[in-house]
């Protein structure tokens, strides 16, 4: 089992990390992105890389993705934090980018190919090694407010940036373009995608059987669920 862990685990971080890379290798020589006519120069290029939700989500299932490949029953408040955070966010950036960005993008050969591994790809494999693997029961409420903060801080900032130069990762948070009572709202919509997809999580964390588990089909053991050490 453990040796089965790892596998998925390594094949998620590499898929993750080759997916980032190729993507900031493409913002580096200039590739527009969404509906920019023109890529802008390289160091606003590259700051605006690591503003998008799906870079940085993807950033943090390639370091949950990474731990647990030296150690695929990890466990610990901050790694509890960052794991959760990480299959939320990468679960919402596949909703959100199939419901409101992929009708935006016409893309062809390495922009396609990192779209689809940053949007589908990684957030398939994610989801699939956790539930496979796990490790698990590995939430509670704790971790799950302390995870918030990150998509909190994220559109807050962007909004506040936004504010400030003009410009949104994601065309649904132009205030300018879209209006504030719209943003509002889709602010607002999201914030609650993210707080479901994590209660979803968490509900399933404690349900599913633990990888390993002689009982197959039976909660995995909820004693563990309560404060990790560390």
């Amino acid at each position: 089992m453990t040796r089965h862990a790892r596998s998925l685990h390594l094949t998620t971080a590499v898929v993750a990390t080759a997916a980032l890379l190729l993507q900031l290798v493409l913002v580096v020589n200039g590739e527009a992105v969404l509906d920019e006519t023109n890529a802008p120069p390289t160091t606003t290029a590259v700051g605006r890389y690591f503003s998008y939700f799906t870079i940085q989500s993807n950033l943090l299932v390639a370091i949950g993705a990474w731990t647990l490949v030296a150690a695929p029953q990890r466990d610990g408040r901050g790694w509890r934090v960052l794991r959760l955070a990480g299959l939320t966010g990468i679960t919402v950036t596949a909703l959100v980018h199939a419901v409101l960005l992929r009708p935006l993008l016409d893309l062809e050969g390495a922009s396609w190919l990192a779209d689809t591994l940053l949007h589908v790809a990684v957030p398939l494999l994610a989801v699939v090694s956790w539930a496979l693997v796990g490790p698990r029961p590995r939430t509670d409420v704790r971790s799950g407010a302390l995870a918030m903060l990150w998509p909190v801080a994220w559109l807050v900032w962007t909004l506040v940036v936004g504010a400030v130069s003009g410009w949104y990762p994601y065309p649904f948070l132009d205030v300018g373009e879209e209006g504030a009572v719209s943003v509002a709202v889709t602010s607002v919509v999201i914030t609650l995608l993210i707080l479901g997809v994590m209660a979803l999580i968490g509900w399933l964390d404690r349900r599913l059987p633990a990888p390993g588990s002689p009982s197959a089909g039976s909660p995995g053991p909820r004693a563990t669920a309560g404060a990790p050490p560390g």
